[in-house]
């Protein structure tokens, strides 16, 4: 019995096609705008920025790409939002420079709060070292050389001295 001879279909490039397709929509992709909005904010998107951003607040445009000049009606709306924005201009600044004072001050607190935890650590670690040391269990302290030896009972009284400076800068 004889097997029938394959049939081939020729196989269409679709996986090349696909490829191609990919590459060809990659360059759009890698198109965007970044710009600065009226409030100072840094925008990032793949289409341009609105009309009402001026040209010096785009920071960066894609490489092929320009902006579309305005129509008529986008010209008007934007000449009146220009006169709108002069006549609040003393405002913005003033809200500006708020909105900047209160991230700074959020920032402060922030960093006011790492330190207090950090100081209520070192607190409750040199309480504890002290209650320790004053047990008069016997310990071992390490030398330069990383040997082990026995705690002297000066080398005991300067730990402890050393832990009451820390627990008075540290503690409440």
């Amino acid at each position: 019995m004889m097997n029938p001879p394959l049939l081939r279909r020729p196989r269409r490039p679709l996986g090349l096609i696909c490829a191609l397709a990919l590459m060809a929509l990659t360059s759009i992709a890698h198109a965007q705008w970044k710009w600065r909005d009226a409030d100072g904010r840094t925008q990032y998107s793949d289409r341009p920025p609105p009309p009402s951003v001026a040209d010096k607040d785009i920071l960066q445009r894609p490489s092929n790409a320009t902006r579309a000049p305005p129509s008529a009606g986008q010209a008007a709306l934007q000449s009146a939002s220009a006169a709108a924005s002069a006549a609040s201009a003393p405002a913005r600044p003033a809200s500006e420079a708020s909105s900047r004072d209160k991230l700074e001050r959020e920032r402060k607190a922030q960093e006011d709060k790492v330190r207090a935890e950090a100081k209520e650590e070192n607190c409750r670690q040199a309480q504890n070292r002290q209650r320790v040391l004053e047990s008069g269990v016997r310990l071992r302290s390490g030398t330069q050389t990383g040997e082990s030896q026995p705690m002297t009972e000066q080398m005991r009284q300067d730990e402890i001295r050393n832990m009451q400076a820390v627990i008075t800068a540290n503690c409440k």
